[in-house]
C-alpha cells in the first residue's frame, strides 16, 4: 500500500498560529507531539516525523503537534500545529547546533508549558532534545514520556572541538542516562536501540523502520536528469544523497574518486543535498574534480524529486564514518533497486547484510574498492538491486509501518493506565 497523500501549505506568518485539518473527528486520544526543528522541510527528522503523523491521523490519533515557527504546514485529518514564537524574526535554521537552534529551543520550551497549561493530553512524544523539558511537564502532569531518540545527542556533539573537553563528554552522557532511565517508553532510530540497553536497561525501547514503497520512474525523467547536470548518456554515475555533515564520511568519498577513476575512467560522481555553507567548503576540496566534470555537486532537492535522482543512478554510496542512527537515506536506497555501496559500521549493519549492499571499511581505497567491484561487475550489481527492492517491498511498507506505530501507542497507553 502507498503512502497517503499529504497537502503541504504555505506556512502563516503569525507564530502560534493553528491549523485544523479535515472534519471534526476526535475520535483517538489526544497526544502532544514537541519537535525542535523546521516543519515541514525536506530535511531528515521532518521527514520521519511527517510519516509517523501520517500513521497517527490513519489510526484516528488527535495530534497537537508544536514545532519552529518556520517550515510548511502539513494538513492531515486530526491534526493542528501549534508554532513557538520568533521574537528574532529567523527565516531558516540549519542542521545541528547554532545561535537559532539555542533561542529556538528556547521560545519553544516556553510555548511547551503554556500548552499544556490549556490543554489536556493522554501522552508527550517529544523529539531530541525537546525531552529533557517535556519530561519535567510529563511528570507535572502525570502523563508518560515517549522519547523520539532520532539520534544520540552526546554523540552528536562529539563534532564540536568545546564538547570534547573533559568533563563535557561524561556530563552529556550523563544527562542521556538521565532521560532514558526516566522516559516511559524510548523510539530509536535503528542502530540506537544497543545504546538504550547498555544505558537503561529498565526502559522499554523500540526502533523506527520508516517506509519507503518503490515508486515507478519513466526512465525518460532520469535521462533528462543526467543532461541537465551534463552526464554523459553512457557514463556509470555513482550516486551520494544528504546532508554534508562531516559524520557523513564525504572526505573519505572525495579520497576514493581519483581511485576510482584510474580503474573506471568514465565514471561520473553526483553529490546531491548540500546547503550554501558545505557546497562552498566541498567545492573548494574538491575543485579539480568538479573543474573537469567528475564531480557534481548539487543543492538539496524536493523529496518528491529523490526517485527520480535515485533511478539515474548506476551505484548509490553512503560512505558514513560514525553515528549511531542509521541515515533515513539507506531506506530510499533499498527500495529505488540499485546496488548500494556502504561503509561496514553498526550504523548501517542494523539493516543492510551482504545480501543486500557491498559493506566496506570506512577508508578511501575500501570505498574505492568497492564501488569499482559493482561498476565493473553489472551482474553482481543487479543481483544485489534486486535484493535490495525485494527487502523494501517485503520489510519497508506502509501498512507495516502504521502497525508499529499503533503497537508504539498502545504500549504507551497501556503504561499510562497501568
Amino acid at each position: 500500500m502507498a503512502q497517503p497523500s499529504v497537502d503541504v501549505l504555505p506556512r502563516g506568518k503569525q507564530s502560534g498560529q493553528t491549523r485544523f485539518s479535515g472534519v471534526d473527528r476526535l475520535l483517538g486520544p489526544k497526544i502532544l507531539v514537541v519537535a525542535p526543528q523546521p516543519f515541514y522541510e525536506d530535511r531528515g527528522t521532518p521527514i520521519a516525523l511527517r510519516q509517523v503523523l501520517q500513521a497517527l491521523s490513519q489510526l484516528s490519533y488527535r495530534v497537537d503537534l508544536l514545532t519552529f515557527p518556520m517550515g510548511a504546514d502539513v494538513v492531515l485529518p486530526g491534526l493542528r500545529i501549534f508554532r513557538a514564537a520568533n521574537p528574532f524574526d529567523f527565516r531558516s535554521v540549519p542542521i545541528g547546533l547554532s545561535h537559532r537552534k539555542v533561542a529556538l529551543d528556547a521560545c519553544l520550551v516556553a510555548a511547551l508549558g503554556r500548552r499544556l497549561e490549556q490543554e489536556t493530553y493522554s501522552c508527550i512524544h517529544a523529539i531530541e532534545e525537546a525531552a529533557w523539558p517535556a519530561l519535567y511537564w510529563a511528570r507535572r502532569h502525570r502523563i508518560p514520556l515517549l522519547y523520539d531518540m532520532q539520534s544520540s545527542i552526546p554523540e552528536q556533539l562529539l563534532k564540536y572541538r568545546w564538547a570534547r573537553i573533559p568533563p563535557t563528554p561524561a556530563a552529556t552522557v550523563a544527562a542521556e542516562r538521565w532521560l532514558l532511565t526516566r522516559a516511559d517508553l524510548v523510539v530509536a532510530s535503528l542502530g540506537l536501540a544497543p545504546r538504550v540497553r547498555r544505558m537503561a536497561p529498565s526502559t522499554p525501547v523500540r526502533e523506527w523502520k520508516f517506509p519507503s514503497t518503490p515508486g515507478q520512474v519513466d526512465p525518460a525523467d532520469a535521462l533528462v536528469l543526467r543532461r541537465s547536470l551534463g552526464l554523459p548518456a553512457a557514463a556509470p554515475v555513482v550516486m551520494y544523497s544528504g546532508t554534508f555533515e562531516e559524520y557523513q564520511g564525504l572526505a573519505d568519498l572525495l579520497a576514493a574518486i581519483p581511485i576510482v577513476r584510474a580503474r573506471v575512467p568514465a565514471a561520473r560522481f553526483v553529490l546531491i543535498g548540500a546547503d550554501e555553507a558545505h557546497r562552498a567548503s566541498i567545492t573548494e576540496a574538491a575543485e579539480a574534480l568538479t573543474r573537469d566534470g567528475t564531480l557534481t555537486i548539487v543543492a538539496r532537492q524536493p523529496r518528491s524529486m529523490m526517485p527520480s535522482y535515485l533511478a539515474m543512478a548506476d551505484v548509490l554510496v553512503s560512505p558514513r564514518s560514525f553515528g549511531g542512527n542509521l541515515p533515513l537515506k539507506i531506506f530510499d536506497y533499498l527500495a529505488s533497486g540499485r546496488p548500494i555501496v556502504a561503509t561496514d559500521i553498526s550504523t548501517h549493519r542494523a539493516v543492510l547484510t551482504d545480501d543486500l549492499a557491498v559493506l566496506v571499511a570506512p577508508r578511501p581505497e575500501a570505498i574505492a574498492e568497492g564501488l569499482v567491484s559493482v561498476l565493473c561487475h553489472a551482474s553482481r550489481g543487479r543481483a544485489l538491486g534486486t535484493a535490495a527492492r525485494e527487502y523494501a517491498v517485503e520489510h519497508l511498507g506502509w501498512n507495516g509501518f502504521v502497525q508499529s506505530v499503533d503497537e508504539i501507542y498502545d504500549e504507551v497507553h497501556r503504561r499510562a493506565a497501568a
